[in-house]
């Protein structure tokens, strides 16, 4: 019932705002006010309104501010579009098949330990330091939490589901479009979102090396600059791109998934 989940979610809302509130004049009083955390170590709210201002109006690191979101987000997307589009199907056909699972599962292994950030070396031997070398460092890290995601989803389907289809003749892409994605589906958002997340992790990793554009390159600027505030102004920025993005994820994940608002809200 929509009349009792309102409530609920705007008490949430509220709790949220009020903590955001309390943590920016936390951040005001120890900084401007009593001057207990020095502006060398951590900038104070007018000196990062200032460092926005620049970056903003005249630029920095190569760029304008909305350069550098746009640039950012478009090798984010990039990166977790194809390595969706790849881990999802492998899952499926990974969780379904056991021929399959045991054809790619200990070279998958092999991989799975091998940390994202560790592929950057290799994508520059490779593709050098432009942005395909981002999207291949992006590409690792978001493949994996969407291929074990869905594996594990499709294996979690009830037994019971997958005899009923065996039964009525349910095969192929039929097979795949009226059980298995349906079934896996939580899993399958679940890891959508820890691939999102460690997209924009690895994306500041590599935007760190060799990047003319892009809030990685900010980040990487305003620490041989020592300039703290446009070091913050980047990581809010990375934050807030990351959470807009999560947010769209859990809308589409509410239109796929239309059944489970309610127990969610709840």
């Amino acid at each position: 019932m929509p009349s009792a989940t309102r409530p609920g979610v705007s008490r949430r809302a509220a709790l949220g705002i009020t903590t955001i509130v309390v943590m920016l004049l936390l951040w005001w009083l120890l900084t401007a006010v009593t001057g207990w955390v020095s502006a060398a170590r951590f900038p104070a709210p007018r000196e990062v309104g200032d460092a926005l201002a620049q970056i903003v109006t005249e630029g920095y690191g190569n760029g304008l501010l909305h350069q550098h979101v746009l640039h950012s987000l478009k090798l984010v997307a990039m990166g977790f579009v194809v390595a969706v589009c790849i881990g999802v199907p492998l899952g499926l056909l990974m969780g379904h098949s056991r021929r399959a699972e045991a054809l790619i599962n200990p070279a998958f292994l092999l991989l799975r330990p091998i940390p994202p950030l560790a592929w950057i070396p290799l994508a520059i031997v490779w593709l050098g330091l432009g942005d395909a070398a981002k999207i291949l460092v992006i590409f690792v890290a978001a493949f994996v939490p969407s291929v074990i995601n869905t594996y594990t989803g499709v294996r979690n389907i009830d037994v019971p589901v997958m005899e009923a289809a065996r039964m009525l003749g349910i095969r192929g892409r039929a097979l795949v479009l009226e059980v298995l994605v349906p079934g896996a589906l939580p899993m399958i958002f679940t890891g959508l979102r820890l691939s999102l997340q460690a997209s924009w992790t690895t994306l500041v990793a590599a935007e760190l090396i060799g990047a003319l554009y892009g809030l990685g390159s900010i980040l990487n600027q305003g620490a041989q600059d020592i300039y703290p505030a446009m070091i913050l102004v980047a990581m809010v920025c990375v934050a807030l791109c990351g959470g807009l993005t999560t947010a769209l994820l859990g809308w589409l994940e509410d239109r796929a998934m239309p059944w489970r608002r309610g127990r969610v809200a709840a």
